[in-house]
């Protein structure tokens, strides 16, 4: 199939996922809304669908909302990290679950630093991001050299490496780290030139941590297709056996994707904590690790397409929050269109016959253009 089939197939298997998503929505609001009648359960699911796919970017005047759209911006910022570090490892066919403990490791040690270490000016904010990610990345050779070296399930091991990471945090926070002068188990607050300044004072939180993660999708898009070591990474997610023969170091690619991974889970951590926070206190996982994927699953595991793929989540996200808010509609809806959309772009079988007339389409393409190219040299000679 030619590069613009390809991407057209893409576009449209992800639109089709997205609109059964939105469908099954409609319908788990019709079946929950408040009326008497069918006609008032239409009413009442049609003002809660606007509140979700309307409200994040308007008023009900019709005027922008520009607090809404800065919180989708900031929404996007943590599933943007996790959304790259889990589109690179699945790039190398490592199902790596780790982001979501990662990205809760990362905040953890960047709160640290961001307390104690005696960094003067706004070289403490990056020494604390790095600290996470480098914190993250260290943890992640774990499941990484255990499937390397002994082909252990990194599948399995991420995902109990995640109820690890959060017990033995809540476990150092409870007995160590909490400032017990206060009333929940919270750290001590950040020195205050590690804190991300923010891009807009609007109460949304919306810090230049955004801008720090555009550069690093550019960063993750050069890596991933313009130089050897992601080359190596994608084809052997493609064909490993092929990436054997061909001489890579198959175990040293592995390793090196989840450790990438487990860098950017770190470095998202961080940021997300210096730039909505002063103090650590989170006691449970985030839940940025689990979007991230339905993220990295959008974009078809290409960071180029990770900015696109997580401002529809987090546009959902504060959609759904709206819809709670002011429509009686669960939040937790949004939890069920992830889910929605993760079966279908799982399904291997989702849209096979336009896919099947796509690559027939391509060739016929193909054989037309070379009948043409002998054609038009039979004719020079």
């Amino acid at each position: 199939m030619s590069k613009k089939n390809r991407t057209k197939f893409s576009i449209i298997r992800a639109a089709a996922a997205m609109g059964i998503a939105l469908l099954v929505a409609f319908l788990l609001i019709l079946l929950s809304a408040d009326g008497a009648n069918f006609s008032e359960k239409i009413a009442a699911s049609g003002k809660a669908l606007r509140e979700m796919l309307v409200s994040p970017l308007f008023k009900k005047n019709g005027n922008f909302s520009m607090k809404n759209f800065s919180d989708v911006l900031a929404g996007m910022i943590p599933i943007m990290f996790t959304g790259l570090a889990t589109c690179i490892m699945f790039s190398a066919n490592q199902f790596n679950l780790g982001a979501e403990g990662g990205i809760m490791l990362g905040a953890f040690v960047t709160a640290l630093v961001a307390i104690y270490a005696p960094i003067p000016g706004p070289l403490l904010m990056v020494v604390a991001v790095l600290a996470g990610g480098v914190a993250v990345g260290i943890v992640m050779l774990i499941p990484a050299v255990l499937k390397a070296k002994l082909g252990v399930s990194e599948m399995v091991n991420s995902l109990m490496l995640n109820y690890v990471i959060m017990y033995f945090l809540n476990y150092l926070m409870n007995s160590f780290l909490a400032d017990t002068s206060k009333g929940i188990t919270q750290t001590y607050a950040f020195q205050d030139n590690a804190l991300i300044p923010q891009m807009i004072d609007n109460g949304s939180r919306l810090s230049w941590g955004f801008v720090i993660g555009i550069i690093m999708v550019i960063l993750c898009w050069f890596f991933m297709y313009r130089t050897r070591w992601g080359y190596g990474i994608r084809m052997t997610g493609i064909n490993q056996p092929f990436v054997m023969y061909s001489g890579m170091n198959v175990p040293l690619i592995i390793i090196i994707s989840q450790v990438i991974g487990g860098v950017l889970a770190g470095m998202g951590g961080g940021i997300e904590m210096l730039g909505r926070y002063n103090v650590y206190n989170w006691s449970a996982l985030p839940g940025y690790g689990w979007t991230g994927i339905t993220v990295a699953i959008l974009a078809g595991n290409n960071p180029a397409y990770v900015p696109l793929a997580a401002f529809f989540m987090s546009y959902l996200t504060k959609g759904c929050t709206l819809m709670s808010t002011n429509a009686n509609v669960p939040s937790q809806l949004i939890d069920i269109i992830q889910a929605v959309i993760f079966i279908f772009f799982a399904a291997q079988q989702f849209l096979a016959g336009y896919r099947q007339k796509l690559v027939v389409k391509s060739a016929q393409e193909e054989l037309a253009a070379k009948a043409a190219a002998m054609k038009a040299e039979r004719s020079e000679q």
